[in-house]
């Protein structure tokens, strides 16, 4: 593993003054040469950044400019939305490691197990305006992809030696085109900051939703939807090491970042995650402190609520951390602190963006060791837990038990056929008509959340809901046990879905 004595250096070429770089001028840092065959944004998308909202094609075409200009990009089509919009990924590391993905996903896979050097590499996930309608992150991610393909310098190669850096700039397309073409169509030559102005009167259903008008950030462990499904299989694909999440909140509001209420943290969550998660804060602080950003922390938001994309890392022993840009609604908006431009909303996010990758970088020895130690932690906490297992099943309508089962499996987590009957409170669980969940894994918080049925809380005010257990929401009977051993069948898996074909009538 290379040394972590850059971070110095790194900060430099990563969080200095803001400058007149000719690529993307306010955005980026003074003081760093680009290469120019890696194409700028606006020369893609056809006008500066900020000047107008992106829409996502305009993303997907800068995305591809990217990929095939820079050999650092590579470009992932995850799945498709409702609408049949691409979900892009974009992986950016150094060419050497492009033509080994499968040995550095095994190798970072290898680095929580007990005994295991903690080497690299340190992977780090960067989400983009969930919401689709909180659209600084989208426009914040094509700034950063650019900065990572291509500065030039001696730092930025050895930072992507060993660090894999995955982007997805728009976790909502449908919402974000449907949001976009809504300010874009009353914006004027002459912005208009006035609240009142159609331009920030977005009407029903606004971009916050998808196609169905769902939450997508209220997805993450049901996994209704295409783009929740794509994003969660990326994150159990890397398991990354660091990920971030970047919203938008009221336009009178600042800036904040995670930690959020300490009382407010969910107590399956390690006090280690909490305290590396203070860590990275400081180089958010300082790079907002260096441009005048006010900002606030540990205020407000909450770190409870597994379901959400800055919470549902921390039951995995990955850092997951929530940005909240105040929020223009368009391209200018009267705030109690003035107006605020939807440029200076795209600048914080691009340097918060920039502030996780050396905060990461800094702290690279401690955050791969973390995560080596959490599944150590989280083994010897199941151990001690005196239910062993959760028992589910309903003989009369198996699709249920079926689709609890996909959910889980997605997760990672682990589910066997009942191999013996379980009577509890009323309700007999057989075999073939049932399932087992042991505790015993290593997605135990995970697993512990989606079935606990907590009535007791430090803090009773949540920023979401408390929990959502899983069994309640199929609507399933369900048992725990303290032994599992001779209830542990065959691991279950899923038959392939009927085809069309098949549900037709008259089907053999």
């Amino acid at each position: 593993m290379r040394s972590c004595a850059r971070p110095i250096a790194i900060w430099v070429l990563l969080l200095g003054a803001a400058g007149a770089n000719a690529a993307v001028g306010e955005f980026l840092p003074e003081g760093v040469g680009y290469a120019p065959e890696v194409p700028t944004p606006g020369s893609v998308i056809g006008h500066p950044v900020g000047r107008w909202h992106v829409r996502h094609d305009q993303l997907v075409r800068y995305a591809e400019a990217l990929a095939a200009a820079s050999p650092r990009v590579r470009l992932e089509v995850t799945g498709r939305t409702h609408e049949e919009r691409p979900l892009l990924l974009l992986t950016v590391t150094s060419p050497a490691n492009h033509g080994r993905t499968d040995e550095l996903i095994e190798r970072h896979r290898q680095a929580t197990v007990a005994d295991s050097p903690a080497t690299g590499p340190l992977v780090l996930w960067f989400g983009y305006s969930i919401h689709g309608n909180e659209a600084s992150g989208s426009n914040a991610a094509m700034v950063f992809a650019y900065h990572l393909a291509a500065a030039r310098g001696p730092e930025i190669d050895a930072l992507l030696e060993d660090t894999v850096i995955l982007i997805d700039p728009s976790l909502n397309p449908d919402g974000l085109g449907r949001f976009a073409q809504w300010v874009n169509g009353h914006r004027g030559q002459n912005l208009v900051a006035d609240r009142d102005h159609r331009e920030h009167q977005e009407v029903w259903p606004e971009g916050r939703f998808n196609h169905y008008w769902f939450d997508l950030n209220r997805d993450w462990l049901l996994l209704v939807h295409p783009e929740s499904r794509a994003r969660v299989e990326v994150l159990q694909r890397w398991r990354p090491h660091l990920v971030t999440d970047f919203h938008e909140m009221g336009s009178d509001q600042t800036y904040f970042f995670q930690p959020g209420v300490p009382a407010r943290r969910n107590p399956l969550t390690p006090v280690r995650n909490a305290e590396l998660t203070g860590r990275l804060a400081q180089f958010h602080a300082r790079a907002l402190d260096a441009i005048g950003q006010p900002y606030f922390t540990e205020e407000r938001f909450d770190d409870f609520y597994y379901g959400k994309g800055s919470t549902y890392p921390d039951a995995q022993g990955m850092i997951g951390i929530l940005f909240e840009q105040a929020s223009a609604r368009g391209h200018l908006m009267a705030t109690d602190r003035g107006d605020l431009s939807f440029k200076t909303a795209i600048r914080n996010q691009v340097r918060t963006s920039l502030s996780s990758l050396a905060g990461a970088d800094a702290l690279r020895g401690e955050l791969i060791e973390y995560r080596r130690w959490f599944g150590e932690e989280t083994a010897r906490v199941a151990a001690k837990d005196q239910v062993a297992g959760y028992v589910l099943g309903e003989p009369r309508d198996p699709a249920r038990l079926r689709a609890l089962a996909e959910r889980l499996a997605a997760h990672r987590i682990e589910v066997y056929h009942l191999a013996s009957p379980v009577e509890q409170n009323g309700h007999r669980f057989e075999p073939g008509a049932a399932l087992l969940v042991p505790t015993r894994q290593p997605q135990y918080r995970l697993l512990k959340s989606l079935f606990e049925r907590r009535t007791e809380f430090e803090d009773s005010t949540f920023y979401d809901v408390s929990a959502w257990n899983f069994a309640a929401a199929f609507d399933l009977p369900m048992a725990t046990v303290g032994r599992v051993g001779n209830l542990r069948g065959e691991p279950y898996r899923a038959a392939p879905e009927p085809t069309p074909a098949e549900l037709a009538p008259g089907a053999v």
